[in-house]
């Protein structure tokens, strides 16, 4: 084969020029960041990438920083397109735009949201050009959330650990519960002997235990999804008595008003893929995760393991139900007094659970930890495996609050009935003041007659 001299040339020309520029890139910074240089040549996509593949080549001294590009999504497409596809359909992509759908995102400290302290600081794996702060305007990449810059390791994002940040603590104890859970326990005492070079398609021969990511993505499927999403229901229900009840909790978060319609934040929480709207919706993920417990499991099993937690679930909201209408009336019987923020809320006299923390009256603050904690641990706890977390984490908080709610409840509206029957008491006597202005009264008169 004729080799042509003028297209070996440029190739030879643009390789130098790389190596050049990598080369310009490293000699600086291997002393102004020298352990983001040593991850980076440690990771193998230095072996065919440099620095301006991701960042651009517009920056080259101290004086302009500002130029270098920080990288999304997209940068990653042309060698990794069909993850960046996959991840595009699936939960994660969106977790930016979930993190602005409660309402009152905004009125936290920007720290915590925009400049990632807080919320932000997970949801930054959602898509997104920019943060929205001009002060703040780093997390933008989003795959690094899980392959750790400037390594980038596929080892690293296959272990359950690179999903700890996110999934502990308050709000999100998954970790927590999958740590503790027999399939968590065979990982910790034989993870250490697995092949974590193999791809996820690959790794169920070799792993003993299932992990975060064999369950969550199958075959290194990168649209994560889950059945229940993260509100935790399903708006089209078959089950009629369960139907009744979610209808209170989807005025409680405010996509359905008091009278049962579609509010605009309906809309938004089907974008955002915080609920399932559809039967369908909810079965596809529900199928893919029988088919991969069926990897170990028999269908049977699996399927009846994951019902046991769905009625785990509609047992959770019988009561955490009954508490949000027990709150609401106190509302519209007027023993609450009308929230200053009324005007923000979709379904009053609802309450509107969120808003999280940033509720009106102690009995609402409740309400809201029913929600984001104790019902949350109760089905999650019970999807992965976990009975304790299941039973004292989840189930028995959800039930002692509901014990406070109505204890509150009776004392709030006693205290209102006491305080009517005095009204109803000094409107009908004279009281102090009308005994002393009888008094006044008659000791005239006497002076009076006493004159004629």
């Amino acid at each position: 084969m004729k080799i042509n001299p003028f297209l070996s040339l440029i190739l030879l020309l643009t390789a130098v020029t790389s190596i050049a520029a990598a080369s310009e890139c490293t000699d600086c910074h291997s002393t102004t960041t020298p352990k983001i240089v040593e991850d980076f040549k440690k990771s193998t996509m230095a072996d065919d990438l440099d620095c301006a593949n991701c960042h651009g080549s517009a920056h080259t001294s101290d004086d302009d920083a500002d130029e270098a590009k920080l990288p999304t999504p997209d940068t990653c497409a042309p060698c990794h397109n069909i993850q960046k596809t996959q991840f595009m359909k699936g939960k994660h992509s969106i977790a930016w735009a979930a993190l602005f759908a409660p309402p009152t995102t905004t009125d936290q400290p920007k720290e915590l949201m925009e400049g990632q302290k807080g919320c932000g600081g997970c949801h930054k794996i959602g898509v997104k050009n920019e943060t929205g702060w001009e002060e703040y305007e780093y997390g933008t990449a989003s795959c690094d959330n899980c392959h750790t810059r400037h390594s980038f390791s596929v080892e690293e994002a296959r272990k359950p650990e690179a999903c700890l940040p996110c999934h502990q603590g308050f709000d999100h104890a998954q970790w927590e519960m999958y740590s503790t859970s027999k399939h968590g326990v065979i990982y910790q005492t034989e993870g250490d002997t697995w092949n974590w070079s193999l791809p996820l398609s690959e790794a169920g021969d070799e792993y003993t235990a299932p992990t975060c990511q064999l369950c969550h993505m199958p075959d290194g499927d990168h649209g994560v999804i889950t059945s229940w999403g993260f509100l935790g229901v399903r708006v089209e229900e078959p089950d009629e008595e369960w139907a009744s009840d979610r209808v209170s909790i989807l005025k409680a978060y405010g996509v359905l008003d008091a009278e049962g319609n579609p509010t605009p934040r309906f809309d938004l929480v089907g974008a955002a893929k915080l609920a399932r709207l559809t039967m369908e919706e909810w079965n596809a993920p529900r199928e893919e995760m029988i088919a991969t417990c069926s990897d170990c499991h028999s269908e049977t099993f699996a399927r009846n393991s994951l019902e046991e937690g769905d009625h785990l679930l509609r047992e959770a909201d019988r009561i955490y139900a009954s508490s949000i209408e027990t709150v609401a009336s106190l509302y519209s019987d007027g023993i609450l007094p009308e929230p200053e923020y009324i005007d923000e809320l979709p379904s009053y006299p609802y309450p509107d659970v969120l808003r999280f923390y940033d509720q009106a009256t102690p009995i609402e603050e409740d309400l809201w930890l029913m929600w984001m904690e104790y019902r949350m641990r109760t089905f999650q706890g019970a999807f992965h495996a976990n009975p304790d977390y299941t039973q004292w984490y989840g189930w028995a908080p959800l039930k002692e609050t509901a014990v406070r709610i109505k204890a509150e409840d009776e004392r709030l509206r006693a205290e209102a009935t006491g305080a009517a029957e005095e009204a109803a008491e000094e409107a009908e006597s004279p009281g102090f003041g009308g005994i002393i202005g009888i008094t006044a009264i008659l000791g005239l008169v006497l002076l009076l007659r006493k004159r004629v």
